[in-house]
């Protein structure tokens, strides 16, 4: 089954030059040329990854991002950004996108990073079997591999894909410290040439979720001066 791509932008050039490229390479798209109806596709269409501009009529990427994920927080989004503000990238992180791009951007950055933010994440109806190898429990947390699911006494938490990739990380190799570099590589799949502030805020979110204190974590520690480690 093809991966479907939601591409969200006012610019009619960059729409097309997007769909052309990934159906080239293999993918379904959507598009949508304003927030509204970029909410709208993402919400009842249910594609398998989103590029979402930030600046945009009717409603900003920001406001967009922040209402998919109050809805789902599975899918993965990339948003575009043609702004260098740092402020701009963390605060499309804070609110639950998984990565972003600057434009100007190549074809060849946009598909790498598609391809990246897709690999891991399940297709839809694909069945589990909840083996015990999909499975890892740690005091009152439990993750399914299988199912991208984490279960805070037995009641289940919403995270996106990013940050269950790097739970999965961090806990399948415990009191390992790893730094910001190494997480950005393993984890993201991808060179984000030095912005490890990128980590610390996909930490922040997941504290935030997983920890009874997130000022003071039990679960994702950190080292301080080398990085992050998982306490079991």
């Amino acid at each position: 089954m093809k991966r479907r791509i939601l591409i969200v932008d006012d610019e009619v050039p960059i729409v097309e030059i997007l769909k052309f490229n990934l159906e080239k390479d293999g993918y379904d798209t959507l598009c949508a040329y304003d927030g509204a109806d970029g909410l709208e596709k993402a919400l009842n269409e249910n594609p398998d990854l989103i590029l979402l501009d930030v600046m945009l009529p009717n409603m900003d990427g920001f406001t967009v991002c922040k209402k998919i994920r109050e809805k789902s927080a599975s899918v993965p989004i990339l948003m575009i950004t043609a702004r260098e503000e740092e402020v701009d990238k963390v605060l499309g992180l804070e609110l639950g996108a998984d990565d972003y791009i600057t434009k100007p951007f190549s074809v060849r950055e946009i598909l790498a990073r598609v391809k990246a933010n897709l690999r891991r994440t399940p297709i839809e109806n694909e069945t589990h079997s909840d083996s015990d190898d999909s499975l890892l429990t740690c005091r009152n947390l439990t993750m399914n591999f299988d199912r991208y699911e984490v279960k805070k006494d037995n009641v289940l938490i919403e995270v996106t894909k990013r940050e269950f990739e790097l739970l999965k990380f961090l806990a399948t190799q415990s009191d390992k410290i790893f730094s910001r570099e190494t997480l950005l590589e393993k984890v993201w799949d991808f060179d984000y040439y030095g912005d490890v502030r990128t980590v610390d805020v996909t930490v922040r979110r997941l504290r935030e979720k997983i920890e009874d204190d997130p000022s003071a974590p039990a679960f994702i520690m950190t080292k301080r001066g080398i990085g992050y480690y998982f306490n079991k």
